[in-house]
């Protein structure tokens, strides 16, 4: 609530000090913690408001909350900036959250990085605010990620963006790239030219995706494009073109494959982050979008690591690695 200056006893032959005063700086502290948790649950400043004045008898301003959270920022910027070690799979994505920016209110991008360790367990590795999935914003996170020591990468999992692609093309040049399977058979029903063909196509992109290996892949995706030719011809021009980028998995240990195929695990997470931030709407600045996701992201990774296991450990040799085939690589 702001400064109280203290007049306090001075005593010769004892130590004295008022234990009140130390009682008000815990019950200052857990208060603290209380207002930064409802903040970090997503709890709204008006229902703080009421919540205080019950235990408290005053309501806290939302620029009191706002401060209190800030408190946050030195602890969040060490995790932000923690050494990595070595991840074998990376899944990489961007949700887009509301923030005020140069008198304007734009949509700003929060990229966010997961990795799988050789234990088999997953790690959020990094998270930005940006205004945008530029290459410029993918390529600076990529090497903020690069010199904190992430290494070791076997694969990447991702939608199709082309600043994403570029990014890794610059950062990560050799490590290849896994297209979301999830995400390429909805992006197939856009060239589907008949409602009643929607079924039937996202059925043929399945079977594609699971079959047991890649060179069975190949051929019913010669054989599904020869099927709608005629019927749908946009259809399979664009699955010559880009299925192919969702095929990478298969030169991975089959153990891995369904957990590697999609970015399910971004997208979990990213619904998570929504929950917490439709509360806030609009964001002051990004510090503020960026203050609260990645206390979130925190929270989940600590989760993880402490949880199971998200695969098996992971023990793929540097012949196994070598012999990978990078024709599906973002190169």
């Amino acid at each position: 609530m702001g400064a109280l200056e203290l007049a306090v006893s001075q005593t010769r032959d004892s130590q004295f000090y008022p234990s009140s005063i130390e009682k008000g700086i815990r019950s200052e502290r857990a208060l603290k913690v209380a207002l930064t948790e409802m903040y970090l649950q997503g709890v709204s400043t008006r229902k703080v408001a009421k919540i205080t004045e019950q235990l408290c008898g005053f309501e806290v301003s939302s620029a009191s909350l706002s401060r209190t959270a800030a408190d946050l920022d030195e602890e969040l910027e060490k995790w932000r900036h923690r050494p990595l070690d070595c991840f074998p799979y990376v899944f990489l994505d961007a949700r887009y959250e509301k923030i005020r920016h140069g008198g304007a209110v734009v949509s700003a991008a929060v990229l966010i990085a997961i990795g799988v360790d050789t234990a088999g367990v997953r790690h959020i590795l990094g998270v930005s605010v940006a205004l945008s999935e530029a290459e410029v914003h993918w390529r600076e996170f990529l090497r903020s990620l690069q010199s904190r020591g992430l290494h070791g990468v076997l694969l990447f999992t991702s939608d199709k963006h082309e600043g994403l692609k570029s990014g890794l093309r610059t950062v990560f040049p050799s490590v290849p790239w896994q297209r979301c399977q999830f995400h390429l058979q909805q992006n197939a029903q856009s060239y589907v030219p008949r409602q009643d063909m929607k079924k039937k196509v996202a059925a043929d992109t399945r079977h594609i995706f699971n079959t047991p290996d890649l060179s069975e892949a190949k051929r019913l995706l010669e054989i599904t494009i020869e099927k709608w030719k005629k019927s749908a011809p946009k259809l399979a021009a664009w699955m010559e073109e880009n299925i192919d980028e969702g095929l990478t998995v298969f030169q991975f240990p089959e153990e891995h494959r369904k957990k590697l195929r999609t970015n399910n695990p971004l997208e979990r997470v990213n619904k998570e982050i929504k929950r917490r931030t439709r509360v806030v709407s609009i964001f002051p600045n990004d510090a503020s979008c960026l203050r609260l996701v990645s206390a979130l992201l925190r929270e989940i990774s600590d989760e993880w690591e402490t949880g199971k296991r998200y695969l098996r450990p992971i023990a793929i040799t540097l012949h196994s690695v070598n012999t990978i085939n990078m024709s599906h690589c973002p190169t």
